[in-house]
């Protein structure tokens, strides 16, 4: 399937203005990480030290709340929310390269401003920086793989159930969090927030670079296999 056949079974994004579609990423980033951050802090604080009760607790969140973003989001800008996938459809020329660059930048912004509401629900300090670390290389290695599984599962619902890619991307980022090593952030905007939060989803700034290396070599493996993997073949 072309890029054209596909876009044929999507909303048209170009119903929408490009602001419209860059405040729905930043709102929806920002939202995504007010759920990340603010499920951590309630989950640490109910669980009474239990750190797999309070993880539950941020998984269950999170996968439920990218099935709301998606779905609402989804059909205004594509619902990218994460760099790491914005870098995957302009690689595949589904966005423009002024575009994507746009879509980070909103993401970001989006993403920090999303920790900082959470902050501001919980009554912790607006402004902090991490001190939770998360360099090991096993997590590194994570991270190329959640990130590589995200996209493939991305790819593959866009091809074959585009209906379903909320459910589809929501249940990858829940069973994420359990199988793998770093908790599956597997998003450069999401890693680069997070170090903004000494709470249990934070991420030392040290680490950054591990786990944003991870991604961004996860995200072009699997964009390189999704694209040849679900290429449909031309007969005549």
């Amino acid at each position: 399937m072309t890029v054209a056949d596909r876009a044929s079974l999507e909303p048209p994004l170009e119903d929408f203005s490009l602001g419209q579609r860059l405040f729905a990423e930043g709102l929806g980033t920002a939202l995504l990480l007010a759920i990340v951050i603010g499920s951590g802090i309630m989950g640490e604080r109910l669980a009474g030290g239990n750190a797999a009760v309070a993880l539950l607790g941020n998984t269950l969140a999170t996968g439920a709340g990218l099935v709301v973003l998606i779905t609402i989001f989804g059909p205004l800008s594509g619902a990218h929310f994460n760099p790491a996938v914005t870098l995957v459809f302009a690689w595949r020329r589904e966005i423009s390269a002024r575009h994507s660059v746009a879509y980070v930048a909103v993401q970001l912004a989006g993403a920090v401003l999303g920790v900082w509401a959470a902050h501001l629900m919980f009554g912790e300090a607006l402004w902090q920086v991490s001190t939770r670390l998360r360099g090991e290389p096993g997590q590194a290695w994570s991270e190329v793989v959640a990130t590589f599984t995200l996209i493939i599962a991305i790819l593959g619902s866009l091809r074959f159930r585009p209906d379903a890619t909320p459910v589809i991307v929501g249940l990858t980022i829940t069973s994420a969090y359990w199988f793998t090593a770093s908790t599956s952030f597997a998003n450069p905007a999401v890693t680069v927030a997070r170090s903004l939060s000494d709470t249990f989803a934070g991420i030392a700034p040290v680490s950054l670079p591990w786990f944003i290396g991870g991604q961004l070599v996860g995200a072009m493996a699997g964009g390189l296999i999704g694209g040849w993997l679900f290429r449909q073949e031309r007969r005549p």
